[in-house]
């Protein structure tokens, strides 16, 4: 699996397993009565601790290039982030990262890149931040973008049951893409395992197929996706779960395709919620658009402004899927 780009993964690789250790520590301290008080720090100190350590990773690495990441540190540079950013600067020492609260908002900062330029990574440090919270499925997202082109994408899925198939928590999931050489996986952890190479599914008929779409309804409309399904006479109950997770069950063949539908006129996609899973089901034989049919465009800096929605499929099955959804599509979302 090495040659072009081969040093970009290992570092890439390298800074989503610490990032997802990170994740896992935070995560393990979230209680009931957090859950109850509907508590949103313990999800806000993982998204700027993996934030940090990616970008410092990607900084020793490879120091020109910027990052289009989701966070800033300026609420952590407020009197009022104080508490959130001595939580951080602790949970980097947990996992032998050392450094100010100075070095941790550098480094966060490193993140806020928006513009387009020939070469940058986009990072979304904990995708799913309801899954992470439910202590389900959430996702580290890592992509690396030439010239306009996913060069490399990596997701970390550290709830991901390492056998395809499997819907339940499980020890983590990396899984990885270069284009041209394929989509792979290994478990999170600390492992011999060999990679093991992903494909998507052979199913050609739509009526075998099983959806993947977003636990949350606020994240596609699921109304219009059960039209859909109708249409295509997809009779299995979907397979649901957060974040970019989704992507890794396509690719793996725990679901056929994956939709996520607007759900409001004017919405703008963000290239971190996605860049990290489209190489890797791409690589894996799929194939995604968005929900017209056209390619998704890497090149309008932190925004997907040139495409609405996303459709992700076994590619066999995508061209009756985009006519479904255009079928049963809202006027807003007709061109």
């Amino acid at each position: 699996m090495s040659g072009l780009f081969d040093r970009e993964l290992q570092a890439g690789l390298e800074a989503v397993r610490k990032a997802a250790d990170v994740c896992r520590r935070v995560q393990a301290e979230i209680t009931p009565e957090v859950l109850a008080k509907k508590d949103q720090s313990p999800v806000t100190v993982a998204d700027f601790a993996s934030q940090a350590i990616v970008c410092r990773h990607l900084e020793m690495m490879f120091p020109d290039d910027p990052v289009i990441g989701e966070e800033g540190a300026a609420e952590l540079r407020a009197e009022s982030g104080s508490a959130f950013l001595g939580q951080v600067v602790q949970h980097l020492a947990g996992v032998g990262i050392m450094g100010s609260g100075d070095d941790v908002c550098r480094w966060i900062d490193r993140g806020g890149q928006q513009e387009h330029c020939d070469r940058f990574w986009t990072l979304d440090p904990i995708d799913g931040t309801k899954g992470f919270l439910r202590r389900e499925q959430y996702a580290i997202s890592l992509a690396l973008i030439v010239n306009g082109r996913i060069e490399v994408g990596i997701l970390g899925c550290p709830n991901m049951s390492p056998n395809a198939g499997e819907s339940g928590p499980g020890a983590g999931v990396l899984a990885w893409a270069v284009r041209t050489q394929g989509s792979w996986s290994q478990p999170l952890g600390p492992t011999t395992t060999a990679a093991s190479r992903l494909k998507v599914t052979s199913t050609g008929n739509s009526g075998d197929a099983r959806f993947c779409e977003s636990v949350e309804s606020g994240h596609s409309a699921h109304d219009w996706s059960g039209m859909i399904a109708a249409e295509l006479g997809i009779r299995r109950e979907p397979f649901r779960i957060d974040s970019q997770c989704k992507y890794l069950a396509v690719a793996r063949g725990d679901a056929d395709l994956y939709l996520r539908l607007p759900t409001k006129k004017g919405y703008v996609e963000k290239i971190w919620d996605h860049a990290g899973g489209v190489l890797v089901v791409e690589e894996a034989g799929g194939r995604v658009t968005d929900i017209h049919g056209h390619d998704v465009e890497f090149h309008h800096g932190a925004s997907l402004k040139a495409n609405q929605g996303m459709i992700v499929t076994n590619g066999l099955l995508h061209n009756q899927t985009i006519a479904a959804v255009m079928n049963h599509a809202p006027q807003d979302f007709r061109r």
